[in-house]
């Protein structure tokens, strides 16, 4: 197994926190990983994607061509990253930021209110790890366990704080993915 990861927004959406989760919880899972942060030149507010790998064996390059999966929190991500997903590939985005139309009908898609979800949770920021409970909900790539301790590896120390409402995004992304779900055309 071999999955290759995009999350992609603006500086400040929690773009790299979302990754950072997604490699810990890998790594939790026993997996080789990999994850590369790319910042634009304005940082918060600028757009900013991080390349996520999990894979079986060894990860050969961190850099992401063609991703299998991507969570996408606005629309200038939106653009550059859809027409490099994958066929039958896995897309989220959020769809409180994103005005453009998705119009690629080969993905697995689920636009979901995550900004909306998020600031009922009390903070509109986890609305990226709304997103990424969805994906795992969608994909079963990674345990909920798994994840959760990702979760704690990101959010520990200083920002124990911040846990148990990411946590509670991360629950709401799960449901979230059973009402908000569209298959491809093939």
């Amino acid at each position: 197994m071999k999955a290759e990861f995009i999350i992609a927004g603006f500086g400040g959406q929690g773009v790299m926190s979302i990754g950072q989760v997604l490699a810990y919880a890998g790594m939790h899972a026993g997996k080789q990983v990999s994850w590369l942060p790319s910042y634009g030149p304005e940082q918060r507010g600028g757009t900013a994607h991080a390349s996520v790998v999990i894979s079986d064996d060894a990860v050969d390059s961190p850099i992401v061509s063609v991703p299998s999966y991507a969570v996408i929190l606005n629309d200038p991500s939106l653009e550059k990253f859809l027409p490099k997903i994958s066929t039958n590939g896995v897309l989220l985005i959020n769809s409180d930021c994103i005005t453009s139309e998705v119009a690629r009908k080969d993905l697995y898609t689920a636009e979901i209110g995550a900004s909306l979800i998020a600031a009922a949770i009390g903070n509109e920021r986890v609305s990226g790890i709304v997103l990424l409970g969805a994906l795992v909900q969608m994909t079963s790539l990674i345990s909920r366990e798994d994840l959760t301790k990702g979760l704690a590896d990101v959010f520990g120390g200083e920002k124990q704080h911040l846990l148990a409402m990411n946590e509670a995004a991360l629950q709401a992304g799960e449901c979230a993915a059973e009402i908000n779900f569209t298959f491809p055309i093939i």
